[in-house]
């Protein structure tokens, strides 16, 4: 790596160059191959999100990419929010279609037809299904690998409750999963946001999102819950029979962890000037064993690395590196990749019965003993995903401010993160509020902060000077 980290835009662009993490030569604007070092990664993500829903309940499914024209439009709000980002079908070879059909943008219509089918009675209740599939946005903002992009690859859990107590209790679970798997083992923390209502999900009642920070500052949104409550239900007739033998509308919720977009903010959040820096468990290699050998001693030391690695690998995701490399240019490559544990052997290790260990995340190097190496790799699994955890919230907490004016918000934007503001209101009315301040300033309202129960005090809103009503957050955003 050549580029300083402190200029992210052009650090960003080389390390998903340089670690080969994805080609952007496909030729089609905001779509881009993405490769095995990522993959592997994402794939990691995927199985430790699903495993995790499938502990509360959901269930796999698969649907259908196409979504009919008709089935789209069946819930106003939702299509008038869709409709401008979709991509369309409208031919099949030669002969044009009777209906056009949408590439998925969000599954809901596609998802929701189904289940008016297989919900019939309380016994039917609660449906939690999930899904891992890719999906298609027309994005007219600059797109970027992984953070913004017009095909990416996320989880969607879409589902359904007798009650609306019940559809709440899933939001709250939801934002749960969302901090035991973003913050606590993929390390990057966020601030969850109720969004104001002119910028919540189209067709939902209520959306809160996860919001990260990049190191430029930039608001990233990573994963979103949505309370429905009955906005798809009743278009697309989802009842079922109550003990009363009435029929009711069920109520509903959505979740989707974008894993291409949470991926960057791993890139991102943990990468050095060297590169790459991956938690333990998602790293496509968690530990990489190198030799340090010459000619006449080469035999003995691969010897000792083969039985190193096969018996390692019994339990971790080893790469014995025999390529003809000095060793140097190996450290340097891999710690690009971002491999979290490096293992030098040598024939005077081998003399003592010991590796040379090296941490990425720390830059540290300590001799282990063979015989200890299993419970030291054990202990600094933990150690590893601690240490980036307790960086990252740091620099995070130390990122974000207030103000209570225009004037001072102007200041701060430039170089803080998420700034506090007093503001008039967070629903529709308010929306020509945020509309000056993103104008004006080119920065976002992010919402109201889920838990914060302070109320402004004699502050007026920074927009229109009207009194202040509730706290608001607002950024510069991907």
């Amino acid at each position: 790596m050549e580029i300083p980290k402190s200029d992210f835009s052009e650090w960003y662009n080389s390390i998903i160059k340089d670690a080969e993490l994805c080609d952007i030569r496909y030729d089609l604007k905001g779509f881009v191959v993405f490769r095995p070092w990522a993959v592997m990664t994402m794939n990691r993500m995927f199985t430790i999100y699903e495993k995790e829903l499938e502990s509360k309940g959901h269930v796999p499914a698969l649907f259908p990419a196409l979504i009919p024209e008709s089935y789209l439009m069946k819930e106003s709000e939702h299509v008038e929010g869709f409709v401008p980002e979709v991509f369309w079908i409208t031919a099949a070879g030669n002969n044009p279609l009777e209906e056009r059909y949408a590439m998925r943008p969000t599954s809901e219509t596609a998802m929701y037809s189904m289940y008016s089918l297989w919900i019939h009675g309380l016994k039917d209740l609660p449906l939690k299904i999930y899904q891992r599939c890719q999906v298609w946005r027309h994005e007219t903002k600059a797109t970027k690998p992984f953070i913004r992009s017009r095909e990416f690859y996320w989880i969607e859990a879409h589902d359904a409750f007798a009650t609306e107590k019940e559809a709440e209790a899933q939001v709250k679970e939801d934002m749960g999963i969302t901090e035991k798997i973003l913050h606590q083992q993929f390390c990057v923390p966020f601030f969850f946001f109720k969004r104001p209502q002119w910028d919540k999900f189209a067709g939902a009642v209520d959306t809160y999102g996860a919001d990260a920070l990049m190191p430029d500052r930039k608001a990233l949104q990573l994963p979103s819950t949505h309370m429905l409550g009955q906005n798809f239900a009743k278009p697309f007739n989802i009842k079922y029979m109550d003990d009363n033998e009435k029929e009711q509308y069920v109520w509903q919720t959505c979740y989707g962890p974008a894993i291409s977009r949470i991926y960057a903010a791993v890139i991102a959040v943990h990468g050095d000037d060297k590169g790459l820096v991956l938690p333990f468990d998602i790293a496509p290699v968690q530990i990489v064993i190198v030799p340090i050998v010459k000619k006449e001693t080469k035999e003995k030391v691969m010897k000792k690395c083969r039985e190193l690695e096969k018996k390692l690998s019994e339990k971790y995701v080893v790469k014995l590196d025999e390529g003809e490399d000095t060793p140097g240019a190996k450290y340097n490559y891999w710690e690009m990749k971002g491999v979290p544990i490096r293992l030098e052997i040598g024939l005077r290790d081998i003399e003592k019965n010991s590796v040379m260990l090296f941490r990425r995340d720390t830059k540290k190097k300590e001799p282990v003993a063979v015989e200890k190496l299993e419970g030291t790799i054990e202990k600094l699994r933990e150690e590893i995903r601690k240490n980036l955890k307790e960086k990252a919230d740091k620099w995070f907490m130390e990122q974000n401010d207030k103000a209570d004016s225009m004037e001072e918000f102007e200041k701060k934007v430039e170089t803080r993160g998420f700034i506090r503001i007093p503001f008039c209101t967070d629903q529709m009315e308010g929306k020509p509020c945020a509309e000056i301040i993103r104008d004006k300033v080119h920065a976002n309202i992010r919402g109201s902060l889920y838990g914060e129960k302070e109320k402004p005090r004699g502050k007026k809103c920074i927009a229109c000077g009207k009194p202040a009503k509730i706290y608001l957050y607002a950024s510069r955003q991907y």
